[in-house]
């Protein structure tokens, strides 16, 4: 069974950098593209960044310029930079990473960013 296990949320006050991970493991097979979305209270879920086994990566505008998305194929793990942070980055970031025809999400790591 897939399992995403994600780490390095936090709280950080604004200006500052988290950088967050996301390692899968158990039944991997031909990792598809890798990304992080995330959720503020009372909004819907949204896409921060991905990046393809190939490594091209895509972002939100919203972040650009200040997010860097990577990962690395031989870990499995897809990994989130994350600086000059906002107060409205805080919410929780979920990695979710695509195999074949199917997809799976980890279970979210907190990032509160203090003004």
């Amino acid at each position: 069974q897939v399992q995403l296990v994600e780490s390095g949320g936090g709280l950080v006050q604004a200006g500052g950098s988290l950088r967050l991970s996301c390692a899968a493991s158990g039944g991997i097979f031909s990792i598809g593209v890798m990304g992080w979305y995330r959720q503020a209270p009372g909004k819907q879920r949204e896409l921060v960044a991905d990046i393809t086994s190939g490594g091209n990566s895509n972002y939100a505008n919203s972040v650009k310029g200040r997010f860097t998305i990577s990962r690395d194929n031989a870990k499995n793990t897809v990994y989130l930079q994350m600086n000059s942070l906002k107060p409205e980055d805080t919410a929780v970031y979920y990695c979710k990473v695509f195999m074949g025809p199917y997809n799976y999400w980890g279970q979210g790591t907190q990032v509160t960013v203090s003004s």
